[in-house]
């Protein structure tokens, strides 16, 4: 029977009709209002297939794009649609900020309409570029709008603007509680962080846990993405432990966070990073492999992930640099340290650390004179950030024995370089390289500042006493005693009294008489006549009969003395008897063997004959000896030889079974 023929398909007689613009508009909707952003750039497409020019369609093809976190494709559907007359700046400015593309998201914004959306876009890329002082003034025209993270943000600012202690008061004036939300409690307990007032950001960090917990379970967060939200507040009170000595707690709490493989890859960084600084120069091989994990994978040398570097701020991005090129050092990695240090003043233009790490490789090098350079260079360029760069030189110069070197960089530190502490070390660093005038013109410098100056703390009453002490050492009696001088009238100091009179008592002996009658006279002192005392030649032996009366009085007193002391009766050992002491122990017995009378050597046997010549050689006195033997013996020994020889072998029965 043949196979029936398969019917073939009716064609139908015209197309389906486009749904109308009105309902896929309702669809489009539906999906935004269901997070359902796939579908929405889907509905969106089918919109601009029949109007290509519709701006709604584009726009919601560009958010729900952003939304699904495809900002390359949203950026590349703006740049395709600039020929329109559709203003998409904002969208594209958004778009640039995600990628990290500050300086150019920051243009994009220039000229534009400063509505409430644009100025917080634009302190959002002022707070990522580190222009917080811009930050904070653009939040502040920001109090009155009504968007719900403006607070937020704003704590955040000031914290990183430095100004931590202005946190409380701006709360006030925005009339908001730092427990209104999780975030806003976490942004509080950092500015108190900053103020050093440990104890209340921990109390503050444990409510906005507890908050959190709460707000992100009644929101149907599932347990995962709540432990991701609340990360940066489990790692910020690791830190508050660490700061408070509990090392234990704050090791467990960072070595949990990392294990844990947290999708927040920045609380996971600052984890890290603070983890190795708590161990300090333990386990670098360790702390080596962590901060491998946090590097971008298809980079050869050390450079953060991309995501890293968007969301970091340029302090911790300076941190997580800094300790890995000294976790290079300890562990003697030196190239890679030095490549590493190569590429820091590109990523870090503005700071010092760089510098300061180049001179700490330079000198783990021993190439003293290189860092003291190099940081003489940068201290030169950029002189209102020389004064730490000018302590590092100074301090890398006095252990290089290059004291001229090392103050004079403490002597263009000009905040500090009038205080005691830097006067001293400055002198003494002139004094030993052997330039004491030096020396003496920074002291003068230093009393003609403080002389000048109008502060209550004044340090003349430390450094003048000083100075004339220096003075007086190197010979200059005359500098010291117009010291002295000038401090007993001001101070009326007594040691600065004291000091005048022997300072003066060198040059000018009636101006030291008229200054010794100010000085209080000892007790104890009146019956002594100081003028035959200055006569006598001193102290003469006694001869004759005062000689033998001092002798016996001393015999006496010896006497005196012996009859005071008291006689202990000995301790003997524990079941010793004094009546029965027995034999007296060997007077030798501590000395070794062979330096003791009784000692005796071994003699050498010198009857040996001394037998020459490889193993089982025969002497020619052992073949006279066996020369004269009979044959019989001679048979007898051949015999027993070939009697040995017959007898069955026992190796392989003495040898042990292996075992099988």
């Amino acid at each position: 029977m043949a196979p029936k023929s398969k019917e073939k398909p009716k064609t139908p007689t015209s197309s389906q009709p486009p749904p109308a613009i009105e309902d896929l508009f309702t669809t489009l909707d539906r999906h935004i209002q269901r997070s359902e952003y796939e579908q929405a750039v889907k509905v969106a497409d089918q919109v601009l297939s029949i109007a290509p020019a519709d701006e709604d369609a584009i726009r919601c093809k560009v958010v729900a794009l952003v939304k699904d976190d495809k900002i390359d494709d949203a950026l590349s559907l703006i740049h395709s649609f600039h020929k329109l007359p559709i203003d998409l700046g904002f969208q594209k400015a958004y778009c640039l900020y995600r990628q990290n593309k500050l300086d150019e998201a920051f243009e994009c914004l220039r000229g534009r309409e400063r509505d409430s959306e644009t100025l917080l876009l634009e302190a959002q890329i002022l707070y990522r570029l580190g222009k917080t002082d811009a930050c904070v003034d653009v939040y502040r025209k920001l109090q009155n709008s009504q968007i719900e993270t403006a607070e937020v943000n704003f704590v955040a600012s000031l914290v990183s603007a430095g100004k931590a202690s202005q946190v409380k008061g701006a709360l006030e004036s925005w009339r908001i509680k730092p427990t209104s939300s999780f975030e806003l409690a976490f942004n509080t307990a950092c500015s108190l962080i900053e103020n050093n007032n440990y104890a209340d950001a921990e109390q503050l960090l444990l409510a906005a846990r507890r908050i959190g917990q709460e707000t992100l379970t009644d929101d149907g967060f599932a347990d995962e993405d709540i432990e991701n939200e609340l990360a940066p507040i489990a790692v910020q009170l690791a830190y508050v432990q660490q700061v408070l000595g509990q090392t234990q707690e704050s090791t467990s709490s960072y070595v949990d966070i990392i294990k844990r493989n947290l999708a927040d890859e920045s609380s996971l960084a600052v984890a890290v990073n603070n983890l190795i600084a708590l161990k300090g120069s333990k386990d670098v091989s360790d702390g080596l492999r962590k901060l491998d994990r946090l590097k971008d994978k298809d980079s050869q040398n050390f450079q953060l992930s991309q995501t890293l570097d968007a969301k970091l701020s340029q302090k911790h991005k300076e941190a997580i640099y800094a300790n890995r090129v000294l976790l290079l050092l300890h562990a003697n990695k030196m190239d890679q340290a030095r490549e590493l240090c190569a590429a820091l003043p590109g990523l870090f233009p503005e700071s010092v650390n760089p510098a300061l790490l180049q001179a700490a490789v330079l000198v783990r090098e021993n190439k003293a004179a290189k860092a003291e350079e190099l940081l003489g260079q940068f201290a030169v360029k950029f002189p209102e950030k020389s004064k730490s760069i000018l302590l590092a030189r100074a301090q890398i110069a006095a252990s290089a024995s290059h004291p001229h070197v090392a103050a004079e960089s403490l002597s263009k530190i000009t905040d500090i370089q009038h205080f005691p502490a830097t006067v001293a070390t400055i002198v003494a660093l002139k004094e030993r390289a052997g330039d004491n005038d030096g020396a003496a013109a920074v002291l003068d410098s230093a009393i003609n500042w403080w002389s000048n100056s109008m502060t209550e703390n004044n340090k003349l009453g430390i450094l003048m006493p000083q100075a004339a002490s220096f003075k007086l050492r190197h010979g200059q009696e005359e500098e010291a005693s117009r010291l002295y001088e000038e401090i007993v009238k001001k101070h009326k100091s007594t040691d600065a009294l004291v000091g005048l009179v022997t300072t003066l008592a060198r040059v000018n002996v009636e101006k030291a008489e008229t200054y010794e009658k100010q000085l209080k006279p000892l007790p104890g002192l009146k019956a002594v006549d100081v003028d035959n005392l200055e006569k006598t030649s001193g102290a003469k032996p006694m001869e004759g009969a005062a000689a033998a009366a001092a002798s016996a009085m001393q015999e006496e007193v010896k006497k005196e003395k012996a009859k005071k002391k008291r006689k202990r009766k000995p301790k003997y050992p524990k079941g010793f008897d004094p009546a029965n002491p027995g034999p007296p122990p060997d007077p030798e017995r501590w000395l070794p063997r062979r330096e003791r009378s009784s000692y005796r050597p071994k003699r050498k046997d010198k009857r040996a004959a001394q037998i020459r010549g490889s193993q089982g050689a025969v002497t020619k006195q052992d073949k006279q000896e066996t020369a004269p033997s009979t044959s019989k013996s001679n048979q007898a020994t051949t015999k027993s030889a070939a009697a040995d020889h017959s007898k069955p072998s026992s190796s392989k029965a003495s040898k042990k079974k292996s075992r099988r």
